[in-house]
């Protein structure tokens, strides 16, 4: 037997570390304590997951901004408040409501990661949400409140673009990095 099968039949390879963790502390979570018998049981049913289920490997950039990921952070907090404010007085203010959009938003990564994590940034904010992904093209459909003129679509579009800046500054990939100058 070769080097490279060997390799294979391991139990747990390095890329899977990562899912695996993500795993055991989901379960821990769901059983709503930390034991030694949750966590054993939670790493025995993520093992299983792993080799039952076929699960794409996620490649993730081997750099890590601080500085970046700190701005992201606080561009999500701080949106997070300003769109909860405004959501909340569309909910109660006089009038008809609001005007939505489908807008598109084509993004400069490949990478399906900081897609995912883009699309999810979006979502959690209020006011908007994805309501399709084109993965191939690297283009996230938003569905947008409060958007009664072209200016506060491209506001939209804007926004989504500003997060995948903050997040490929932070977490992206050389190549990503090169595509945003």
């Amino acid at each position: 037997m070769g080097r490279e099968a060997r390799r294979r039949e391991r139990l747990l390879t390095l890329s899977e570390l990562p899912l695996l963790i993500g795993l055991v502390l989901t379960w821990v979570a769901l059983w709503h304590e930390v034991s030694l018998m949750s966590v054993l049981s939670g790493i025995v049913v993520a093992l299983f997951a792993l080799r039952l289920f076929y699960l794409p490997p996620v490649l993730i950039a081997a750099r890590f901004n601080v500085w970046w990921a700190l701005r992201y952070v606080l561009y999500f907090f701080w949106h997070l408040a300003i769109a909860s404010v405004q959501v909340a007085w569309l909910t109660f203010r006089p009038g008809p409501p609001p005007k939505t959009s489908i807008v598109a938003v084509r993004l400069r990564t490949k990478s399906d990661f900081i897609l995912t994590m883009v699309g999810l940034t979006a979502s959690l904010i209020p006011g908007s949400l994805i309501v399709e992904v084109d993965r191939y093209g690297s283009t996230l459909y938003l569905h947008v409140l409060n958007t009664p003129t072209a200016r506060e679509t491209q506001h939209a579009v804007q926004a989504a673009l500003d997060i995948e800046e903050l997040l490929i500054r932070a977490i992206g990939s050389k190549r990503d990095l090169k595509e945003l100058s």
